[in-house]
């Protein structure tokens, strides 16, 4: 299987630069499998899990909040708006995540914003109802 190089970036470090046989993403139309010599695409990122398969064969996860990704034949880059490796991730996290967007989804007024809200809050409870467990 050939390898690829992929890149997870977040605004406040640089996760995971690595070569890599395939990587899953949480593409906003749907989720991704990433591998070597794949079209070139640009992607919006939803919400959900990163799942890494290195080209030594580890699995890594990551929970991303959302971004882009730049696919090309040669790599991948995904810009996420935040990123934390799955097992740092606490439900205090999504908690806080998810009553923020319902305080702004109280004070939204354009029907736009409210219903992109809403879909926000009910991918962050299906992202903490699959990460978190009790």
């Amino acid at each position: 299987m050939a390898d690829f190089k992929f890149e997870l970036v977040s605004p406040e470090q640089l996760l995971l630069s690595e070569m890599v046989t395939a990587v899953v993403i949480p593409a906003t139309e749907g989720e991704m499998t990433v591998m070597a010599n794949h079209a070139p695409t640009m992607t919006t990122i939803k919400p959900g899990i990163v799942s890494v398969r290195t080209a030594a064969g580890a699995k890594k996860d990551y929970v991303v909040f959302g971004g882009f990704a730049d696919i090309l034949p040669t790599g991948c880059t995904l810009l996420a708006e935040s990123a934390v490796p799955i097992d740092e991730l606490h439900r205090d996290e999504l908690t806080r995540r998810i009553e923020a967007a319902q305080a702004e989804l109280n004070d939204a007024t354009h029907h736009e914003h409210k219903s992109k809200l809403e879909h926000f809050i009910m991918e962050l409870t299906h992202l903490r109802g699959n990460v978190i467990r009790d």
